[in-house]
């Protein structure tokens, strides 16, 4: 009887113990540092944002409450540089982590698409070493063969807001950036230089944020959805080989689970609601059908992720294999590069190839100088011997 008790008693701790494990984890959570920048906040303040530089102000604002990434673990928020990088019609709008003197993590990327229609199609993808592979989202697109994506077995009825990409092309961040006398930005912000508007603060434990953003998942579930793929096709050749920067010292960092400890206070979960409904009291809040959106959404972003992960695994090694480079003198972030020559590389060799033909035509030039000297030289010698001979000859007949 004594052990049928103990072992009733270890079965309901077990329960509970699962049932507090599903709350403090809930459905949102990556255990990995993307957690603590809500991309779905950050389309929704880009969207409604006038210019990049306006955008990049709100994102670093404490009050905002949207960036919470302390990467280089120095218990203050990192700050986040806005860049934008053109190919053609494409915008490639970058969110890159300031770490220290030499040391950068890209965030996330947006990648905006203009057609010769006026219509404009956008995209969020979170950095895969932040937010995992094929972690891409945007808004609910009207024409879509599949507009919701709810995945294949979805009982999911949910209410979204479904737009166009003539709609996205009205956003005022999007005709700012398609103006004619738009000049590309470029963060002029670094380590140790800042604006004086802001001053770092220290982060909240995830559970905090993510209590305050819970409340707010009743609009990002309806208006934004997770996709499976890029819309920009030149992606992986443009932004992720050429333009994309990460730190090593984030890899390791996460590998040895140094980011773990801003999971420590699932209690706070309910101090970062009451935060939610003292600032938003007039607002909904989440509804049963909220929550079986998100099920939803996040089981096709672990899908979609997962065949990611697999594809890697079994597609067969490329030719030549990308290695990595210090960015900058004195470096320690890392850019993806391709084995094959840089353009300055190939400048330097062409040049050295030029200076070597040149040489080679000088030395040509010299040999065929001194041939034709040597050559009139001695036929100089010969025309005076001949006429020593005459004259000698003239001499005898006399």
């Amino acid at each position: 009887m004594k052990k049928l008790i103990i072992t009733s008693i270890f079965a309901v701790l077990v329960a509970f113990g699962t049932t507090v494990m599903a709350q403090d984890y809930p459905e949102e959570y990556l255990g990995l540092p993307g957690d603590n920048l809500n991309l779905y906040a950050v389309l929704k303040l880009f969207q409604e944002s006038e210019t990049l530089e306006g955008f990049e102000r709100s994102l670093n604002d404490e009050n905002s409450r949207i960036n919470n990434l302390d990467l280089n673990g120095d218990n203050m928020v990192d700050y986040i540089t806005v860049n934008d990088y053109v190919d053609g019609y494409v915008h490639n709008i970058v969110l890159r982590a300031v770490l220290d003197r030499n040391e950068y993590q890209d965030v996330a990327v947006f990648t905006v698409q203009k057609f010769r229609d006026g219509s404009v199609q956008i995209q969020l993808v979170g950095d895969e070493a932040l937010y995992g592979g094929n972690y891409i989202i945007e808004p609910y697109y009207e024409e879509t063969p599949n507009p919701g994506y709810m995945g294949k077995n979805t009982t999911v009825n949910v209410t979204v807001v479904r737009t166009t990409p003539y709609q996205v092309a009205a956003w005022p961040v999007i005709r700012f950036i398609y103006l004619p006398r738009y000049v590309v930005w470029h963060s002029s912000w670094y380590w140790g230089f800042y604006p004086r508007y802001w001053r770092p603060w220290r982060p909240f434990y995830w559970h905090y944020y993510y209590g305050y953003h819970y409340n707010w998942y009743h609009y990002y579930y309806r208006h934004y959805r997770h996709w499976p793929h890029y819309r920009y096709t030149h992606f992986n050749n443009f932004y992720f080989t050429s333009i994309r920067v990460h730190s090593p010292k984030v890899v390791v960092n996460i590998n040895e689970g140094k980011y773990k400890s801003t999971y420590a206070r699932p209690e706070q979960r309910r101090d970062g609601e009451a935060l939610y409904t003292k600032m938003y009291s007039s607002q909904n809040r989440r509804t049963p059908e909220d929550d079986a959106l998100a099920r939803q959404v996040n089981q096709d972003r672990r899908s979609a992720s997962q065949a990611t992960r697999e594809r890697a695994v079994t597609r067969p090694a490329p030719a030549q294999k990308a290695e990595t480079t210090r960015r900058s003198t004195g470096s320690t972030t890392e850019r993806t590069v391709s084995k094959t020559k840089s353009e300055p590389a190939k400048r330097a060799e062409s040049s050295r190839t030029r200076r070597s033909s040149a040489a080679n035509v000088n030395k040509s030039t010299s040999r065929s100088k001194s041939s034709s000297s040597k050559k009139a030289t001695t036929s100089s010698s010969r025309s005076s011997s001949k006429k020593e001979k005459d004259n000698e000859k003239s001499t005898r007949r006399r």
